[in-house]
């Protein structure tokens, strides 16, 4: 399909996945991508979804605005790197079969099921799009989809078409696999709490229970009926009654909201260029930046003047290191963590893959020191324990791994290549779920040590490996990620 002209503002395309009630059909569209082998082995192998649930929603969110709601110079960026991402998702599944996210037909099941979900929220809301807008969408959704230079075959030819390849789909490739039950079943009763949640988060194991059954009921209730019916998932009328409560209860809210509160995108869309952080900008659009009050790091008890590494360690292994959740950490979550510097950055190829070889060689340089079984995973205590082996006999020991990644990082925000860190430009790295950020704010004022709101390259450097190496808590280092 040739390049055509993008959906404006106002076009059907961006009113529909705009507005905030595609949220009740969010969870039914990673159902229905997941179900795909191919997406489930790499979620399986490679995401991070389990450990940190909402920052993979937030950034599946974030491309998504990219993609749709940007000019054609965002939507190529974009679609540039994710192209990149996926080449970096293969292997084989539990079965021993082949996959790669980059399989054009995986990839054009994950873009039509988020057009079949607009088209099903619709419908669920009891004001179905006709058919001319239905045509009208589809090709509004087509020219984005044509900026991925996939095979048009592989593509339903018109609307008209979509439900066909659905059933079809649904009935000869999907799978009801673990992933798959983990999302419907299992995986907002384990989440932590959102970090938008505030003064309320000692009431997130109350609301969390009551959100996975209503958001496992609705999702089921939605699901295409080919989908319910070969993997045996009966539509109860307490669902069915849920489904109908909710989708037209929400589209008559938002067909009362005035145009600037319905939609959670602006239609105008998103800027061509991101704006590099600076002292005064804070980067709002960001995934990583930090909001309302999240859950800080753990404070481990110590006896006084013991030494406070192995706590410090085991604290960044598990909220830094372990990026899927699994108590282990292999390549998989050294290459998240890479991904997790460079995707707010809008990093071009070139800035971005130095990131990720510094990455896999702090990567290989733990696997050698720790993995002394050579299963190519490092538990907690391998971990502990050879870190303090080697930093306390070998004086290089942290610059052939730990500084290597260090220094890729101190490179990749620092965008303006100014040789230096501002305080927006911290919060961006250390920006996440379980970070307050006034504990953010005061370890920056610690590595400042001259106090003109800048980190140097070597006060970043020395700060991690003061983290690393300080057998108190009194050093600035050592609260790099805030008060112990």
């Amino acid at each position: 399909m040739t390049s055509a002209e993008l959906p404006g503002p106002d076009s059907l395309l961006r009113r529909t996945l705009g507005e905030w009630r595609i949220g009740l059909v969010a969870w039914r569209l990673l159902v229905l991508q997941t179900a795909d082998p191919a997406v489930a082995a790499g979620m399986s192998k490679f995401s991070t979804y389990r450990a940190h649930p909402w920052r993979r929603i937030e950034h599946t969110m974030d491309s998504g605005k990219r993609l749709f709601f940007s000019d054609r110079e965002g939507l190529r960026r974009e679609v540039a790197r994710l192209e990149r991402t996926h080449r970096r998702l293969a292997g084989t599944d539990e079965q021993g079969r082949p996959f790669t996210a980059a399989d054009p037909a995986v990839r054009v099941w994950v873009l039509v099921t988020l057009y079949e979900c607009m088209t099903a929220m619709r419908e669920l809301s009891g004001r179905p799009l006709t058919p001319p807008e239905l045509e009208q969408m589809y090709e509004e959704f087509r020219a984005v989809c044509s900026e991925f230079a996939l095979p048009d075959d592989l593509f339903p030819a018109t609307a008209a078409d979509v439900p066909a390849y659905m059933d079809h789909t649904i009935r000869e490739r999907l799978e009801y696999g673990e992933p798959v039950h983990y999302l419907l079943f299992d995986m907002l009763r384990e989440a932590p709490a959102p970090r938008r949640l505030g003064r309320l988060k000692p009431a997130w194991p109350l609301v969390r229970t009551v959100a996975a059954h209503v958001i496992g009921a609705l999702t089921v209730a939605d699901l295409p009926e080919a989908f319910r019916e070969r993997f045996g998932l009966p539509r109860t009328r307490r669902a069915a009654l849920l489904s109908l409560i909710l989708h037209r209860g929400m589209r008559v809210l938002m067909n009362a909201l005035p145009e600037h509160r319905r939609y959670r995108s602006p239609l105008a869309g998103i800027p061509t260029t991101p704006q590099p952080p600076t002292a005064t900008t804070a980067p709002t659009d960001r995934p990583s930046a930090p909001e309302a009050r999240p859950v800080q790091f753990p404070a481990p008890r110590r006896r006084k003047g013991a030494d406070s590494r192995p706590a410090r360690l085991r604290t960044f292994f598990r909220q830094v290191l372990d990026q899927t959740g699994d108590g282990r950490i292999t390549s998989v979550d050294l290459q998240a963590m890479a991904h997790n510097v460079c995707w707010p950055l809008e990093l071009t190829p070139e800035r971005e893959a130095p990131v990720y070889a510094a990455f896999e060689t702090w990567w290989q340089q733990l696997r050698s020191g720790m993995d002394a079984d050579e299963d190519g995973q490092v538990t907690c205590e391998e971990f502990v324990r050879a870190m303090l082996t080697g930093i306390d006999t070998e004086p290089s020991y942290l610059e052939q791994g730990l500084q290597v990644a260090v220094r890729a990082v101190f490179h990749a925000v620092d965008v303006d290549g100014s040789g230096h860190l501002c305080a927006d430009e911290y919060r961006t790295i250390f920006g996440g779920s379980r970070v307050h950020p006034a504990e953010l704010n005061h370890g920056f004022r610690r590595l400042d040590h001259d106090g003109d709101g800048r980190i140097t390259e070597e006060e970043f450097v020395q700060a991690f490996t003061d983290y690393f190496t300080a057998r108190t808590d009194n050093t600035a280092g050592s609260q790099l990620l805030g008060r112990p």
